[in-house]
């Protein structure tokens, strides 16, 4: 649906949000990589293996901790 780019205070493009038309969220590092899901319906967020790591959207952690 909706792609959001995270940038550093640099301004170097460090990952992005990819949300859906339900609400899901996906979280991935700059090259594309899968680094977890918020679920709208659950209210979590999640890693890439399905462990939750956050209730709530948190996916933006998940781009800026993977640095």
């Amino acid at each position: 649906m909706g792609r959001e780019t995270i940038k550093s205070y640099t301004g170097a493009i460090i990952g992005y949000l990819d949300t859906e038309s339900n609400g899901d969220v996906v979280a991935k590092d700059y090259s594309g990589r899968i680094l977890g899901y918020y679920r709208k319906s659950n209210n979590a967020t999640t890693d890439h293996t399905g462990r939750i790591l956050y209730y709530g959207n948190c996916a933006a952690a998940l781009v800026i901790n993977a640095r």
